[in-house]
């Protein structure tokens, strides 16, 4: 028996009841025209290539999506099956879009081999950066609500990194483009982005060293009844629901966070807030006002309601203070909130910018 091809990318072998995997051969040259005309690349402008082969005797009966391995063995299993569901692939010029369906002896296969979506997530996109500073060495952006930051499954492109690859050539060169922090997609505000390779180097080491401060404009719900207060306790990825963080010992993974709240004001349930953090785990704000009773407004992961006319979470980065990384120049930078959380603020009689 043949074995199955190295690299097929997938885990689960072919029914006990089906032929062995082997190689397809080259296919010979297609003269009927029945397949549709070879693309040049795929919509978003990434090369695709094509690739055919006929379908071996000692094939005859195999699962189409096995046969596609065999066919492009550098691809995993789920790619292939994806494909075929997107109709990139072809049999005798007829597209096959069934995983399992069974393949017969001297069949013509064809697939579009469309990169991944991981494959093509490091791509230049264009995209309106709102800039609040910007220099040879650094670069400190608004990032709107809505602005996934690194790209992630579910998020492959049109992420703040695609944006940050299209602003400047060197970003290419750099760790992450040169992302040094992050925040969630839905949270808004200030956000640090080293364009130069001893900068990323100097910010990264700085946030480690928590020398650089930040601070952030929320709206929670509940009044709580002291003016300040500090939630410190670790957090860890909750044990229960794995897309969550939550309060966790330290003896179960969780990491030390310290979060410093001072409340600005209250009415009708609802408190505005300004947080300050002194180390930067995941979600700490989030979790913190959540595990102290007061989740943020419009923060459904945390046990947050929408209100006040907020649809997402009420998390605006607002305040950047520190060192040049290369020039050593002392920087400050504030930013008000949006116009969707402003409004909310307002509610609060608050004005936008504090």
């Amino acid at each position: 028996m043949a074995s199955v091809p190295r690299g097929q990318g997938d885990s689960k072998s072919a029914d006990s009841s089906e032929p062995p995997l082997i190689n397809l051969p080259p296919a010979e040259a297609a003269d009927d025209g029945d397949d549709p005309a070879p693309a040049t690349g795929t919509a978003d402008g990434a090369e695709a290539e094509w690739r055919e082969a006929r379908i071996a005797p000692a094939q005859h009966g195999l699962r189409l999506d096995l046969a596609l391995v065999a066919l492009a063995p550098e691809f995993s299993r789920s790619h292939l099956q994806h494909l075929l569901g997107e109709g990139h692939a072809w049999l005798d010029g007829v597209p096959a879009r069934i995983a399992s369906r069974r393949v017969k002896s001297g069949q013509r296969l064809r697939v579009q081999l469309v990169p991944t979506d991981e494959s093509r997530a490091y791509t230049p996109q264009p995209m309106a950066l709102q800039v609040v500073h910007e220099d040879a060495h650094l670069l400190v952006l608004d990032k709107p609500a809505g602005l996934v930051v690194h790209p992630a499954a579910g998020n492959w492109s049109g992420t703040l990194l695609n944006g940050l690859l299209a602003h400047h050539a060197g970003a290419a060169q750099l760790p992450r483009a040169g992302i040094v922090h992050r925040l969630d997609k839905d949270t808004s505000g200030l956000m640090l982005v080293g364009k130069t390779l001893p900068a990323v180097t100097a910010l990264v080491r700085a946030i480690a060293a928590r020398e650089v401060h930040r601070r952030y404009l929320a709206i929670c719900h509940g009044e709580p009844a002291v003016t300040r207060f500090t939630v410190e306790a670790p957090i860890g990825r909750d044990p229960q629901v794995r897309v969550r963080m939550a309060v966790v010992p330290q003896a179960a993974g969780g990491r030390a966070a310290r979060t410093d709240v001072e409340v600005l004001a209250r009415r009708d349930g609802h408190a505005a807030l300004s947080c300050t953090l002194h180390t930067g785990r995941t979600h700490q704000i989030r979790v913190h006002l959540a595990h102290s009773g007061h989740p943020l407004v419009a923060d459904a992961v945390y046990g947050g309601r929408a209100a006040l006319g907020l649809q997402r979470q009420a998390l605006h980065a607002t305040e950047l203070r520190l060192q040049h990384p290369v020039s050593g120049e002392p920087l400050a930078f504030v930013q008000g909130p949006p116009a969707d959380l402003a409004a909310a603020w307002a509610q609060l009689g608050l004005r936008a910018v504090r």
